[in-house]
């Protein structure tokens, strides 16, 4: 295995240097690329939106895996694949399903009466148990003291003297979410509460996190904000309720795959997820990636370009369940389908409203954590071009919560683009790209009001230019040469028994 990907990342390296004009003349013909950004307009991508808000809309309010606004959608897209010449196939797989009947509660009943506000102060997590409970906080190892270490519920010993049938109130650290449940419900918890970790940028928000998988025994599980913890551990005789009305499904769903024609050995993966929450369109998230995206295989069909390299555009399902329609992709994939896989490009959220250009850290010069050999050259692809276009960018952590997760794990390098999730906006960033600090990048995000009023169309258009900028880029592009058809028809897509592995974030959604 290590020798797979020492192999791998030394042809990706080669490959990626090649578009960065570094060694070789397999590069981008700089006129066709200036074509194709032109020809993806912002108003087209904007359309697609509209698409997908009218599907939305006609289909229970949203375009989550396994519902009827999925399939509409899908179907959508499809047609419009085809009608530019692609042959989009489905890849069907088998997944859990987390449903909630209703919105969570979560309340202060004594000592003082509080009711606090989903998506604001908490939220479920995905996968926690059913039930409403009321009963007495008890604080596991939780450590208020700068730096705020944690090992908060992760070790036996922490549940020592537990009370039976009381609320676990745990902080964030050292393990996973899932972990934390499964050693208090051990505990005989009624329920658990998992609230943030309080130790800087982007711990102290509320979290949105995932226990993974469905656990036995199953209680209810919710996230809270870093001050959420503060404030119930203050008093021993704190008392909750927690609500949450959910199960599980056993269910089916697909990702779309559609291929130009170019090298197969040297495929460029361009994705998006296209599932939304339950709770609203997702125009932001993702939307706006999947518009991109598509308005980019469009175009790229429409001006006749040539890629050098194959280009597969890939619209990922149930991402918001735990990014197992990409883990499914790459898990198909055998050691020689890897090795023709020179590279992912990734696009979630990119038109949110408060936003910042945000590149994925490929060189882990800002957040110490790198991606595969390749993934340097992929992100300074991105940051050049914003670059030469006079547009700050900054970069966000390689973190795992969006699709590029499985193909960094397999070797293969990625990289991509994002505009902010729940994530507050600093000062900083505000004084460089506007708007409002101390705001989310994205007050909508999964919520009922993720609509086409929840996007910043000047960003949203700049980052579409950079997108199909990098696409031509690493596809190679050439003025079309020739007759022939310009697309390859997919090859059988399987359908799989429902086992997925496990990454430390999942769909946006958290894991430790």
């Amino acid at each position: 295995m290590k020798h797979q990907r020492t192999t791998r990342a030394v042809a990706v390296s080669a490959v990626v240097l090649l578009a960065l004009g570094l060694g070789g003349t397999a590069q981008a013909a700089p006129d066709i690329t200036e074509k194709l950004r032109k020809a993806v307009k912002t108003d087209n991508v904007v359309g697609h939106l509209e698409e997908l808000q009218e599907i939305a809309e006609a289909n229970g309010g949203n375009r989550a895996s396994g519902n009827p606004g999925y399939e509409a959608a899908a179907e959508y897209v499809e047609e419009q694949l085809r009608d530019a010449g692609y042959d989009p196939q489905r890849q069907y797989f088998d997944y859990q399903q987390f449903i909630e009947h209703s919105p969570a509660e979560l309340q202060q009943v004594a000592p003082v009466e509080t009711t606090y506000e989903i998506g604001t102060r908490f939220r479920t997590m995905e996968y926690s148990g059913a039930g409403d409970v009321t009963a007495a906080v008890t604080a596991v190892d939780v450590n208020f003291t700068d730096p705020a270490a944690s090992t908060s519920g992760c070790e036996a010993a922490d549940f020592e003297g537990f009370p039976a049938g009381n609320i676990a109130l745990i902080q964030r650290g050292t393990c996973t979410f899932g972990e934390k449940a499964q050693a208090a419900a051990a505990a005989k918890a009624a329920g658990v509460i998992i609230f943030n970790q309080g130790n800087g940028e982007g711990r102290t928000d509320v979290l949105n996190g995932t226990l993974g998988e469905v656990t036995e025994p199953s209680i209810p599980a919710v996230g809270g904000d870093y001050a959420l913890g503060v404030e119930l551990a203050a008093d021993p005789d704190t008392t909750v309720r927690i609500k949450v009305d959910g199960e599980v499904l056993d269910s089916t769903t697909f990702n779309i795959l559609a291929d130009t024609k170019g090298n197969a050995d040297e495929t460029v993966v361009v994705g998006a997820h296209f599932d939304s929450v339950a709770e609203g369109a997702g125009i932001n998230d993702n939307g706006s990636g999947t518009a991109a995206v598509l308005e980019t295989a469009i175009q790229l069909a429409k001006t006749k370009a040539a890629p050098e390299n194959r280009v597969r555009f890939a619209f990922w399902g149930a991402e918001e369940s735990g990014l197992i329609g990409s883990e499914y992709y790459v898990s198909e994939l055998s050691e020689a389908e890897i090795a023709q896989h020179a590279l992912n490009l990734n696009f979630d959220m990119v038109g949110s409203p408060n936003g910042v250009r945000f590149v994925y850290d490929g060189d882990g010069s800002e957040f110490g954590q790198a991606g595969p050999e390749g993934s340097a050259e992929i992100e300074k692809v991105f940051a050049d071009y914003f670059a030469s276009q006079g547009l700050a960018s900054a970069e966000t952590e390689y973190s795992g919560r969006s699709d590029y997760a499985p193909f960094i794990a397999a070797g293969i390098p990625a990289g991509g683009l994002f505009t902010g999730a729940e994530g507050t906006k600093t000062k900083g960033e505000a004084a460089i790209f506007g708007g409002t600090a101390g705001e989310a990048y994205d007050p909508c995000y999964h919520t009922a009001c993720d609509d086409l009023s929840n996007i910043d169309e000047k960003l949203l258009g700049e980052m579409a230019d950079a997108i199909v900028y990098a696409t031509a880029t690493f596809a190679e592009v050439q003025p079309h040469k020739g007759k022939g058809k310009g697309h390859e028809k997919g090859k059988g897509l399987g359908h799989n028994n429902g086992n997925h592995g496990h990454w430390d974030h999942q769909g946006h959604s958290e894991q430790r």
